[in-house]
Order: structure tokens, then sequence, then C-alpha cells
């Protein structure tokens, strides 16, 4: 293990882009730190225990925790992801979207382009949105969250914010272009371990107190490794589709006759339906908070809080079947079965064409079920661990655990290819120098 840590640092470009990437990381998380002009952050905190179990408090996790703080960084790089979203969705359902990510790089250089342009509209309207969110929360519970609500506060909050959500999408593109991993992930990662401390914390002091025996401690930690090691594997586990490539024969060289394999993944969707789901079914509760107590909203809200039986079987029926949909989204078995089909490659038993699709198609079913399924249990998870052992959810379970799996996996993925190809330069350079010293 030490070994490979030396090796790391041993490689001049590789070292470069650690220490560049942890810079960055280092100058993101100064920024969740500088507050928002015209708020009363001791007011906010004690206002925003009531939204733990809302959107708010999802969103706040994937920011850091500086959506509670009101600070510069409070909307994060989420209207960044919602952008990269919508324009994925775009490129399924409409013909210019879908023509731009057919045309490779260049389309891709435009369709970034709109990312940013959307980025920078939702961060108008969910900053103006937060600074009415402010005004109210305070108002509702009777706290001075925002003591000088007038035009300058909005406006100012909506500069700030906006400002500060296209610095944190500029972080995240020069980690991707100059450092290492894929920046906008990396943020997120950063964000959530950051709020691990605490949670780690929360539990000593329940511990201390009598609220957690020893037995109740080492169910949890089980649990912890046993999820971890679970979504280790099935963000790894792949179903291998056989590919036969014919002989052709271009000029005077000969190509093909290869055998390669397509991987269908088991979690193709990743973490995105959970927080689709995540969006919808927490948004009763989210409206029901700014309403009185008495009012016929308010008691419908109550059915959706997360530890109802009720709130978590919707909520494991939405995350599979927005998995079956994002995968359709991001996957068409007729792009795979044209592509197999011009470059003369084909599927072993099957005819190439519309039976290679349809084939595709039904594996992909096939294979979605177990990841959809398994995605539902994870995200259920921490409420059944509250109820279970009647503490809070755990900081570091359920769509945090899937988050930092993937990423980690991801940047570790690419620190080994970088090993793995210095390696391969420095064997080719040498043979080179024996071989003209031979000569």
């Amino acid at each position: 293990m030490f070994e490979k840590l030396r090796n790391i640092f041993q490689v001049p470009e590789l070292r470069r882009r650690i220490l560049f990437t942890l810079g960055l990381i280092v100058i993101y998380r100064l920024g969740e730190h500088v507050p928002t002009p015209g708020v009363n952050v001791g007011a906010l905190t004690a206002a925003f225990r009531t939204q733990a179990n809302t959107l708010f408090g999802m969103y706040d996790m994937f920011v850091g925790r500086a959506f509670s703080k009101a600070t510069i960084f409070a909307l994060g790089i989420m209207p960044y992801i919602s952008a990269s979203i919508i324009l994925q969705l775009l490129g399924s359902v409409v013909p210019y979207f879908e023509k731009l990510k057919k045309e490779g790089e260049e389309g891709q250089k435009k369709i970034t382009q709109y990312t940013r342009y959307g980025t920078v509209f939702i961060s108008i309207v969910q900053s103006l949105a937060y600074s009415i969110f402010l005004v109210n929360l305070g108002a509702s519970q009777g706290l001075a969250v925002v003591p000088n609500a007038n035009f300058v506060f909005y406006f100012s909050t909506i500069v700030t914010q906006t400002a500060g959500t296209i610095l944190v999408m500029w972080l995240g593109e020069k980690i991707t272009e100059f450092g290492i991993g894929n920046g906008i992930s990396l943020i997120i990662f950063v964000n959530i371990l950051g709020g691990l401390p605490n949670g780690v914390a929360a539990g000593i002091d329940s511990f201390r107190a009598g609220s957690l025996n020893i037995l109740q401690v080492a169910g949890m930690l089980v649990i912890m490794v046993a999820v971890v090691a679970a979504v280790i594997v099935m963000t790894q586990a792949t179903r291998k589709i056989p590919v036969q490539y014919a002989k052709r024969m271009v000029g005077r060289r000969m190509y093909g006759g290869q055998s390669t394999h397509i991987p269908l993944r088991v979690n193709t969707a990743g973490v995105i339906p959970i927080i689709f789901a995540s969006s919808i079914m927490v948004l009763p509760t989210t409206v029901a908070g700014f309403f009185p107590p008495g009012s016929a909203i308010a008691s419908l809200g109550q059915f959706f809080t997360r530890t109802s039986i009720l709130f978590n079987l919707f909520y494991a029926v939405m995350i599979v079947l927005f998995t079956y949909f994002y995968t359709a989204v991001v996957l068409n078995p007729n792009d795979l079965a044209e592509n197999m089909r011009k470059y003369g490659g084909f599927i072993p038993g099957v005819r190439p064409g519309r039976k290679t699709a349809e084939y595709i198609d039904r594996v992909l079913t096939r294979v979605t079920l177990p990841g959809a399924l398994f995605l539902a249990a994870v995200a259920v998870l921490p409420d059944i661990i509250l109820g279970l052992f009647k503490v809070p959810a755990l900081a570091f379970g359920g769509t945090s655990v899937l988050i930092v799996v993937g990423v980690a996996l991801d940047t570790l993925q690419q620190v080994e290819s970088h090993l793995l190809m210095r390696h391969y330069e420095g064997f080719v350079k040498r043979s080179r120098i024996r071989g003209r010293q031979r000569m």
C-alpha cells in the first residue's frame, strides 16, 4: 500500500495533477465559509433544524452544509448537474441535441456551452427562490434570519449565489482538465465526506449519553461495512455480451476477425434515479412546511415523512421506475446495434440489425432489475436504521455511499491508468536506447 502511494508521487505529471486537485478543493472549502451578505447565520441555523427531512435537507448534504449556513456556495454544483441532466434528456427527445451528440468533439463543445448557459439560468432562478425561502423561513418561525428583506438583499443574493455557482463550475472543470478524476463528482464527494465527522461525533455523543449500547454500535458498523462492500460489487458488476467482428480488406491490410464484448453495467443509471425520486417524494413535505400546522396541506404532508412505511414504499417504486427510464435515456440499443453493423460486428447466434437491438434491449431490461432493486434498498436503508436503532440516519449511508464509492473507484482507476501508462512509456524508451546502442 505504502509502496503504491510512493509510486504515485514519483511520477511528476501525476504528482502535479494530484496537488492541483487538492489545491482547488482547498479553495472550494474556504469558499464554503464565506457568508452571504444580509443573512443572520445564527438565526438561520436554529430555523433550519426543522428542514432536515425536506428537500432542502437533502440538498444541504450535497453542498456540504453550505445551504443551511447561507454561504456564497449555498447552491453548490447542483445547478450545473441539473443543467447537465436536462441536456441529456433533450439529447434523447430533441433531434437537434441528438445530432450534436453524434458530431463528436465539436458537438460536445456546443453541448458544454449550452450546459453552462443553462447553469447560469438555473442559478438565477434558484438564487431568487433561495432568498425568498430565507425570508419566509425566518418569518414562519419568528426569527430574524434576514433582518432587512429589501430589494438590495434579493439582488445581492442573486448576484452572489450565481457568481458562486459559476466559480464552483469553473473549479470542477479545471479539476477535470488539469487534475485527477471528475471535478464535479469530486466536489460532491468532498461535500459528503465533510459531514462525516459531525455524524461520527453525534454517534459518540449518543453512546456516551446512553442512547446507544455497544451491541447497537457494533450492528451499525457491520451494516456500514456490508453496504460499502455491496455498493462496490454492484458498481463494478457488468454483463458482457460477446461480439465478433468479421474480417475485411481495407487497401492491402486485413482488419477485423477479433472477438470482444459489450459491457452492460448492472447499475448504468448510477445515483441519478435516487436524486430524481428524492426530489419528487420530499416535495409534498417541503411545500407543507410553508403552510400553518392546522391547514389541510400541512396535514397531508405528514403522510410523506421519511419514517413512514407509505413514504418508503412509494420511494422505492419510483427509484425502480426512474432507473429504467434513465437507463433507456443514456443507453440506446438501436444505436449500439447500428454501430456494430457499420463496423462488421455481430453477436454470435443473433442476426445483425433489428434482432440485435431487440436482444440487447432484452438483456439490458433483465440486468437493470437487480440494479434498480439494489438502488431502492440502499436509498431506504437510513430510514430502516432509524426504525431499528432509534437513532438519526447515518451521515455515511444510502445515497452518500453510492456517490462516495463511485467517485473513489473512478478516481483510483484514473490514477492506476496514469501509473500503467508511465511504466509502459519508460519501458519503451529503455528498449529504444538499447536498440540504438546495439546498432
